[in-house]
């Protein structure tokens, strides 16, 4: 792991601490032009860990101060998603394939810091989930299957029932209430990438599912 200090972070408020990890991607052209911006003090951004597209590791921020990663935002009906969370910056344009270096680095800091926190695979999160009407990273291209299988991360695994209200179960895994087609856009973004048209049935069977692994 490489130090690479931000200035841009400070203390967790309310004595709030890590329940959720929050992943992102860059969208920037390269590893360096992001750290260039997570530790420019103007940009007043910056977050816990970057993970390269070679799968070099650098830490930003201690995990115990609170990074300025998520911005506006909320999830289980909380705000202050910065002081209840951990962010990982993925280098990645928002167009490309993530790297299996790149997966492989995340697959091994993951697990440490669900352990050092107590985080279940439930508070493992993408930015587009907590802020939907403003964000859609790390986006479709993102494989939260596989980290599903290793255990660092929620997945569908069956079918439950469509009758069970989109809304409900929604609300269950902690979506902010956002206009519905905003709502239903995000969990398809993670959960359903590629679906589009009105809700389904097969939305709510998926959404029943993701909320019952919660």
């Amino acid at each position: 792991m490489i130090r690479h200090p931000s200035p841009n972070f400070g203390p967790r408020r309310d004595g709030l601490q890590p329940e959720l990890i929050v992943l992102h991607y860059t969208e920037m052209s390269s590893a360096e032009a992001a750290l260039d911006r997570l530790c420019a003090p103007e940009a007043q951004v910056s977050s816990h860990y970057l993970i390269g597209a070679d799968g070099r590791l650098w830490q930003l921020v201690d995990e115990a101060a609170r990074a300025w990663h998520a911005g506006a935002g909320a999830w289980r009906g909380q705000g202050d998603v910065n002081s209840r969370s951990i962010g990982i910056e993925l280098d990645n344009d928002g167009r490309s394939p993530f790297t299996e270096p790149q997966i492989r680095a995340l697959e091994s800091l993951l697990p440490a810091i669900m352990t050092r926190w107590q985080i279940a695979p439930a508070g493992v999160i993408a930015h587009s989930d907590l802020a939907p009407e403003r964000k859609m990273d790390p986006g479709p291209r993102f494989d939260w299957r596989r980290l599903a299988l290793r255990g660092l991360a929620i997945w569908p695994w069956t079918l439950e029932n469509a009758d069970a209200a989109l809304a409900e179960s929604l609300d269950r895994i902690g979506y902010p209430r956002v206009p519905p087609e905003t709502r239903l856009a995000a969990f398809r973004l993670r959960f359903h990438p590629g679906a589009t048209g009105p809700e389904a049935a097969e939305d709510r069977s998926l959404a029943a599912a993701v909320a019952a692994a919660c």
